[in-house]
């Protein structure tokens, strides 16, 4: 009987194991086959944890390469709020139980942040969650400082890449080049208004975490690839640019001066090689510098030109064939023309002048007496072919258009006084880029800031530029050169202008500030703008500054007089081989 019961327990015992095998698959192909899709949705929100992949800013160099603007990598530090518990570390060879409060402390250390911060941290959010998966300790926290966290080793705490924008050359460019915010979005300058070239976009992946809440290795899955931003190239000369700013900033305070700027172009492209401000923001402390400072005043604050306005207006006169150099005029210090205007001339001169003399004196009487052989209609059509009334093909943000009335509004008064720099506004660069025609034969080229975008994937794309405008001719363009040249070799402020070995072309101009009111207050913005060599200009220099304590340009001649020593030395550019002509100032 016993093989009998021993052969039956066998086959009972098959039947078992079989049933429980079967029992097994029937479970397995329930789990992987058919609520796979629905426990892996259950279990997803539970088991993963998205992250955020950071595509990474491009760079702004200026026109040599020299980094203005660059990304530069962060950390943001994260806790499990419901695994932040008690854990043991090795210290000395013995396991040491580390408390929350404990590893708070050790983490407040390091960040700075008082320990029950961080706890009040990890408390909130489990009071809002219980199983909270995902808190932030802190942010944008440096290398060495996320080098130190990590050394912790506290299995609860995570960190993540966070790219920042950081600027190596300071407040260089910095009025130019604007700023980003905490979470790095564009707020001014060029970083906003360039950013569709170097702005990136966020990526995103997920992984899997344990239930202990540390990192599966291997379970990245990226789901949204991120993209880095190209690089932007401009015209400015870093080191031209440092010392404009340096130069501008040292006349201004010594003057002491509400503001200032200092424009340097190319004269045969319509670069702008250094646009200085001052005051001027450094975009790695904008809260250091005012609102009004925080963008750029040579693109955004109009004012009347003055006198500089004169070499415009003789451009007009020697294009339109009703004047020459040593065209005459009896200009005395005061005139009230038949129509009722009235204006005088800001002291007393030789009444018996040429139109060279006219620009030497700067006398509003005589440039008045000349251009009225000119209708307002020719001279707002000149006007605004050199470029007067338009924002510039820069596009600044914030960037003004000025004031340019059309000649049909312009009362008896404005009908002169447009003339000599009254009754309308424009930007310093509008100005520059005006003297940029009469130094290039009479062509203006519209201005240009930025030179190009380095695409993500190589590919460089030229910035649009427009077309270039035939303001006046050539032989116009030449002799306002000329002109100008006599004012810097025989006007009140010559010895400011010498440079030894080069020939110099400059205007002055002072013009009162408006009171807000309709009238003008006891304050005044003195400019000069010129070029240099006058012989073959290449460079246009326009520098101005307002409220100085020096009420005439006598204060704004130093910084003219030292960027264009600077700009000559720079470019290494040869001295004047002919002397300049003496053209006859009186008759």
């Amino acid at each position: 009987m016993k093989p009998v019961i021993t052969r039956r327990r066998i086959v009972i015992t098959m039947f078992v194991v079989l049933a429980l095998i079967a029992l097994f698959v029937v479970r397995l192909v329930d789990i992987q086959v058919v609520r796979a899709a629905a426990l892996n949705e259950q279990s997803s929100g539970k088991m993963s944890s998205p992250s955020t992949v950071y595509g990474v800013r491009g760079d702004i160099s200026d026109r040599n390469g020299i980094i203005l603007a660059q990304a530069q990598m962060r950390y943001n530090v994260t806790a499990s709020p419901r695994n932040a518990k008690d854990f043991e570390r090795t210290v000395d060879g013995k396991k040491v139980t580390v408390t929350p409060a404990q590893a708070a402390s050790e983490i407040g250390r390091i960040t700075g942040q008082f320990p029950n911060e961080i706890i009040d941290i990890l408390n909130r959010a489990l009071q809002e969650n219980a199983e909270s998966d995902f808190v932030y300790i802190t942010k944008g926290v440096e290398l060495a400082t996320y080098r130190a966290l990590d050394a912790l080793d506290i299995p609860w705490l995570y960190f993540e890449s966070a790219p920042s924008r950081v600027y190596p050359n300071g407040a260089v460019a910095g009025n130019l080049i604007g700023y980003v915010g905490s979470d790095g979005k564009p707020l001014a300058g060029l970083e906003q208004t360039a950013n569709e070239c170097v702005g990136s976009t966020d990526g995103q992946q997920t992984y899997e975490r344990g239930a202990d809440g540390i990192m599966i290795p291997g379970s990245n899955v990226v789901s949204k690839q991120a993209v880095n931003g190209g690089k932007l190239k401009l015209t400015i000369d870093a080191d031209l640019q440092w010392y404009s700013q340096q130069v501008l900033a040292k006349q201004v305070k010594d003057q002491r001066g509400s503001w200032g700027i200092a424009v340097i172009l190319e004269v045969k492209t319509g670069k702008l090689i250094s646009v200085a401000d001052y005051p001027s923001v450094d975009p790695n402390n904008v809260d250091g510098t005012a609102d009004r400072f925080r963008g750029s005043l040579a693109f955004s604050a109009p004012y009347e030109p003055g006198s500089t306005m004169k070499s415009l207006t003789s451009g007009m006169l020697l294009d339109a064939g009703k004047a020459s150099a040593s065209s005459r005029v009896n200009a005395p210090y005061e005139i009230t023309f038949p129509n009722g205007a009235n204006f005088h001339d800001s002291g007393h001169h030789n009444p018996h002048l040429t139109l060279a003399g006219v620009m030497v004196e700067s006398s509003n009487v005589g440039i008045s007496k000349l251009a009225d052989s000119l209708s307002p209609s020719v001279r707002y059509d000149y006007m605004t072919k050199y470029g007067l009334g338009s924002a510039t093909n820069v596009n600044f943000l914030g960037e003004s258009e000025g004031i340019l009335r059309p000649s049909r509004e312009w009362d008896n008064q404005t009908h002169y006084t447009t003339m000599f720099g009254q009754g309308f506004t424009a930007t310093a660069v509008q100005m520059a880029s005006a003297y940029q025609a009469i130094a290039n034969g009479g062509v203006r080229i519209p201005v240009t800031l930025v030179d190009g975008c380095t695409k993500p994937n190589g590919d460089y794309v030229p910035a649009k530029t427009g077309d270039s405008v035939k303001v006046i001719s050539p032989e116009a363009a030449r002799g306002v050169v000329d002109m100008m040249e006599n004012v810097a070799s025989q006007g009140w402020l010559r010895d400011k202008f010498k440079i030894p070995g080069y020939r110099v072309a400059a205007k002055t101009g002072t013009a009162q500030q408006s009171n807000g009111q309709g009238g003008y207050s006891k304050s005044y913005i003195v400019t000069i703008a010129g070029m240099v060599p006058a012989g073959d200009p290449k460079y246009v220099i326009l520098t101005t500054i307002a409220d100085a304590s020096l009420n005439s340009t006598a204060a704004v001649a130093p910084v003219f007089h030292d960027l264009a020593v600077q700009v000559l030395k720079h470019y290494r550019i040869q001295p004047s081989t002919s002397g300049a002509s003496r053209l006859r100032l009186y008759y």
